[in-house]
């Protein structure tokens, strides 16, 4: 016995919004079929296989607290270039975090989902830290 993890899902008020953010972000796919009228989810593929979808569905409640799971994401390069391009995408900035010393920027998505940008190779970081 054992589990795997298949998906992520994100309730959103605008699933096709939080989508686009994210699939720019991580260079997926989208999935939603656009001339569906009742299609209010989206769902994000990764072609690279490596990584489960994402599924992001509408739901009539708003965001009200911070996040109690949230996605922390390593660019190829350095930190600050990616958070300049994330910003880019309609990302904010929550705050710049030093701890143990490492570092890392805690954003906000397009709907307000928490999530960290981790340190890069070019920010010194490699394969074998965690």
């Amino acid at each position: 016995m054992g589990l795997e993890l298949d998906t992520l899902m994100f309730d959103c008020a605008d699933p096709l919004a939080v989508a686009t953010f994210w699939a720019g972000a991580l260079g997926h796919e989208i999935d939603h079929d656009p001339d569906d009228p009742d299609d209010d989810s989206a769902f994000l593929l990764d072609p690279s296989g490596r990584t489960p979808c994402m599924y992001f569905q509408s739901v009539p409640e708003t965001k009200t607290v911070k996040n109690r799971v949230h996605l922390d994401v390593r660019p190829t390069g350095t930190m600050a270039e990616e958070v300049e391009r994330l910003k880019g995408l309609g990302a904010t900035v929550r705050g710049y975090i030093e701890e143990g010393g490492s570092f890392w920027t805690q954003m906000r998505d397009v709907e307000g989902n928490e999530f960290c940008v981790l340190r890069g190779p070019g920010d010194g970081w490699s394969r074998g830290e965690l």
